[in-house]
């Protein structure tokens, strides 16, 4: 038989096993999920990449032809 998959939740690391037991898996509990989510709400958590998007917003853009 196969061991369970255990990962640490990302919030405080304790171990949770990956499967129909663990609901909020990767998270240990409700609360280390929601903490999780503020956390991105607040901008503490970012997905690295370019600045693309705020170099074509800074400035106005050309008008368009019809």
């Amino acid at each position: 038989m196969k061991q369970p998959l255990t990962v640490a939740c990302p919030t405080c690391r304790a171990p949770v096993e990956w499967g129909p037991q663990s609901p909020h898996r990767p998270f240990c509990s409700e609360r280390c999920k929601l903490i999780d989510l503020g956390a991105w709400a607040a901008e503490e958590h970012a997905i690295p990449g370019d600045s693309l998007e705020g170099e074509l917003f800074s400035e106005e853009l050309p008008p368009r032809g019809h």
